[in-house]
């Protein structure tokens, strides 16, 4: 489906009104010398690990461990992420690492 020029303009208009609003919101609803919510205090502590776990989650919903490669892949480049993680504390570089291993044991092992 091929869309006006218009049509491109409100969409274009739209999203940077939605990154725009969620940009700013945080500082309207919680402006500086006004004390955070203690539920909002919280959903800042249990939610990211939530959301690491979640990910986790979606990107080994689809392996499978009764055929091959039976998930080798997959735990190796798991095992990198933690192993980097643990010795640099550097999440960027954990990721890319266990990525980076990951693509190399597809393209070149598997």
């Amino acid at each position: 489906m091929l869309l006006t020029p218009i049509q491109i303009i409100i969409m274009i208009l739209a999203i940077a009104a939605g990154a725009i609003i969620n940009r700013f919101l945080p500082f309207v609803l919680f402006p500086e010398g006004k004390k955070v919510p203690a539920y909002i205090t919280y959903l800042g502590t249990v939610l990211p690990p939530t959301m690491m776990g979640l990910l986790v989650v979606f990107c080994l919903k689809s392996v499978s461990i009764t055929r091959a490669p039976f998930g080798i892949p997959e735990a190796l480049a798991i095992v990198v992420v933690i192993a980097m993680h643990l010795r640099k504390s550097n999440a960027l570089l954990s990721i890319g690492g266990g990525t980076a291993v990951y693509m190399m044991l597809l393209q070149l092992v598997f």
